[in-house]
């Protein structure tokens, strides 16, 4: 099958945009008249900082970046941010708020429990079915350095439909899933972190939005290569960056400028996720999901099969016709549509076109 009729609906590392791997094809993977490839040259050099400059200066066009905010290019990903939030953020603090919205917010927890106290801010609104926390005013402790939330769950299917307000207390959000898929007020946040690999391009990279005063937060003992005030001081090269995932972000940066931006991806998400939950809803019970209408997630689409028999089949079935990854997470089992960015809607209607397909067959 061809890429036009073969998708590729994976979690993360997910679908890049076709015009993103052509670009790349002919621009990255080619030798220029010094002998190098844009691979090849060396961080310190003008033409990787150009890159970096192009590539900084593009997504703080597509955020509509307020004054007083630093953009970092980190190594690794998230999880390695669950550990180095409160070791850049705390200052003096001893305590931080965070919300508990499913799979990653508890992994989050989990790891900042290492270093702080971990105030419990308002969480999950019920069990069945799934509900973001609240939105509107937290009454947090004013000691807490910070408020952390996830507010697109990749395996929960769970999506906050408006943000939390923690009054002075910086928000602070792991956005892997969920930045560059709509418009979002920066101005809100103290810091928001996203790993590359499901909207901004390849594994290995993490970008930060972070507040230009909380770079001052940063505990002594933090290593230099993980201080984010070091960091933003060395232009994100303390260290040798990730380049290639650098130079594929910024690919893609300009892939969404060209596209129309932030607001022609939110309405473009909005069209995909609404065609496979109306799938969902529409099969008579056949399938089901678990999260309340109102809180579920437009990227990351979660659903089972009333018959749990059936799901092996289904994703048998579903290869078969092209349409791959579509297991869910192991700790929640079930299936999952991811629809990010380069995810076009012929994919999701090519999914929802098989959804009721199979209904038919096994009903």
């Amino acid at each position: 099958m061809n890429p036009t009729t073969t998708w590729n609906f994976a979690a993360g590392p997910a679908r890049l945009p076709d015009a993103v791997l052509e670009r790349a094809r002919d621009t990255l993977f080619v030798r220029g008249t010094d002998g190098a490839s844009a691979l090849e040259r060396p961080f310190t050099g003008e033409a990787f900082r150009a890159t970096l400059r192009r590539a900084r200066e593009r997504l703080a066009q597509l955020l509509d970046l307020p004054a007083g905010y630093h953009i970092l290019f980190l190594a690794g990903g998230a999880m390695h941010q669950f550990a180095l939030v409160p070791m850049n953020l705390l200052g003096g603090a001893r305590r931080a708020a965070y919300a508990d919205s499913g799979y990653w917010a508890q992994r989050a927890i989990a790891e900042a429990c290492r270093y702080c106290e971990v105030v419990a801010a308002p969480g999950f609104e019920g069990d069945a079915p799934l509900a973001a926390p609240p939105a509107g005013q937290w009454d947090l402790p004013a000691d807490c350095a910070y408020c952390h939330i996830t507010p697109n769950e990749t395996v929960d299917g769970l999506a906050y439909p408006a943000l939390p307000d923690p009054g002075d207390i910086p928000l602070v959000a792991d956005a892997t899933s969920c930045l560059l898929t709509a418009p979002l007020d920066v101005a809100r946040f103290g810091l928001l972190y996203a790993s590359a690999q499901k909207n901004l391009g390849v594994a290995g990279l993490c970008v930060l939005v972070v507040r230009e005063d909380l770079l001052e937060r940063a505990a002594p003992a933090v290593p230099a290569a993980l201080s984010y005030r070091r960091q933003a001081e060395a232009d994100s090269c303390l260290n040798t960056p990730p380049t290639l995932a650098i130079h594929l972000a910024g690919l893609v940066f300009d892939w969404i400028a060209e596209a129309g931006g932030l607001a022609a991806m939110g309405a473009a998400n909005r069209r995909k996720a609404a065609t496979v939950y109306a799938a969902i809803d529409g099969s008579g019970g056949f399938y089901r999901a678990p999260v309340a209408a109102a809180h579920r997630s437009p990227v990351n689409v979660r659903f089972h099969l009333a018959d749990d028999a059936l799901t092996e089949p289904f994703l048998a079935a579903a290869a078969a016709h092209g349409l791959h990854n579509l297991r869910g997470h192991r700790q929640v089992g079930g299936l999952r549509a991811s629809l990010y960015n380069a995810m076009p809607q012929a994919g999701a209607d090519a999914l929802a076109g098989f959804m009721a397909e199979f209904a038919g067959r096994h009903a």
